[in-house]
């Protein structure tokens, strides 16, 4: 089964690039193993998305990204999600 777990977080202003980096800096291994894959996104508003997929049971102890110790860097409390993958979909239909 493949897991992803979604982290996602708006910096405070002027400090988007400041979380971006705090976000790429960090390290996620479950055991020996890290994810199998690892995006890294922003979008308007300063907010700063990261996906990871892990080969694991949708309930497995899984190494998830932190709050950054940075008090003032973020706006607001970091969201979590997890999702279990479906597979890819495949082409959008015309």
């Amino acid at each position: 089964m493949t897991v992803a777990l979604m982290w996602e977080a708006k910096a405070a202003p002027g400090r988007a690039d400041e979380l971006l980096a705090w976000a790429r800096a960090q390290r996620l291994a479950a055991g020996a193993a890290g994810p199998l894959r690892r995006e890294t996104f922003t979008a308007p508003g300063e907010r700063v998305l990261v996906i990871t997929w892990w080969d694991a049971p949708y309930d497995a102890e899984l190494p998830e990204l932190p709050a950054p110790g940075d008090g003032g860097l973020l706006a607001r409390p970091a969201h979590r999600w997890r999702f279990t993958s479906l597979g890819p979909d495949g082409p959008a239909a015309p």
